[in-house]
């Protein structure tokens, strides 16, 4: 009896992995990361793993008419989140229309809302590339730092949400010429007077404008919004920095505090020398 209980215990044993090897196991799930509080996020993850440039919002807007008359844009998905980032008529900023078929473009092209992306391409149109020409060559791009990123004020964990997070706002590096040279917007050896009408002319178009002397945060990059504000209030702070004069050399500070003594006088040269005996 216990022989005849074993093998038919083996045999349904055996019949158990025959059945397991015939159906197949299903596939492993993939891990999913959950996102950090905080961190940025690019707009590719923002908007979602079915990203597609085809799935655009509905319809044109008026500003994305007005845009397609003096830039190359790509209309994009409306951005949903993470959190409260975000915001709809969103277009990605390829290059600037100067016309007689010349254009500035844009590197790396920023994802932005349709109207701050009309005030950036008016003001590279307008305002940057006649200025850019006084230098001896035209315009050839425009050097972005940051654009959506969905973080807190100069990226804070935490605190309020930037612009940047609602694509309202772009940062700029400086400008590349037809001939190769780069002038950054916040070298204190580029043209003053260069440096200083681009900054006017940007504080005249965006409600915000952050360069060297606003904050450690743009030393080396300019900031442009359009924050709306009670009563328009606007803030303008880029600071135009001169070169530091050079300092003294250690030489000239010596010889100005220590007093050099007399010249030694002529006729003691001629004086006869005494042998001293050995």
């Amino acid at each position: 009896m216990r022989v005849l209980r074993a093998i038919s215990l083996l045999m349904g044993f055996g019949c158990g992995v025959a059945g397991a090897q015939d159906v197949p196991l299903p596939r492993e799930r993939p891990a999913v990361t959950p996102p950090v509080p905080g961190a940025p996020h690019s707009f590719r993850e923002a908007a979602g793993p079915d990203f597609n440039t085809s799935d655009v919002t509905a319809g044109p807007s008026a500003c994305d008419e007005r845009l397609a008359k003096i830039a190359t844009a790509v209309p994009m998905p409306r951005l949903i989140g993470p959190g409260a980032c975000g915001g709809g008529d969103v277009v990605r900023l390829d290059a600037i229309l100067l016309g007689e078929d010349k254009r500035v473009t844009l590197k790396p092209a920023p994802y932005l809302r349709c109207p701050m992306a009309e005030q950036l391409a008016l003001w590279v149109r307008d305002d940057a590339a006649p200025r850019a020409a006084t230098l001896g060559a035209a315009l050839s791009a425009v050097e972005t730092y940051d654009d959506f990123s969905c973080r807190g004020r100069n990226r804070q964990t935490g605190g309020k949400l930037s612009e940047h997070g609602k694509a309202n706002a772009v940062d700029v590096r400086g400008l590349t010429l037809a001939d190769g040279r780069f002038i950054a917007l916040t070298d204190v050896h580029a043209s003053k007077e260069l440096r200083t009408s681009l900054r006017d002319s940007a504080c005249a178009r965006f409600t915000t404008v952050l360069g060297p002397g606003s904050d450690s945060y743009h030393e080396e990059h300019i900031h442009l919004d359009l924050l709306e504000r009670r009563n328009g209030y606007r803030i303008c702070q880029w600071a135009v920095n001169e070169p530091a004069p050079p300092k003294p050399t250690v030489v000239s500070v010596s010889a100005e505090a220590v007093p050099l003594p007399p010249p030694r006088p002529s006729n003691l040269d001629n004086r006869p020398h005494r042998t001293r005996g050995l």
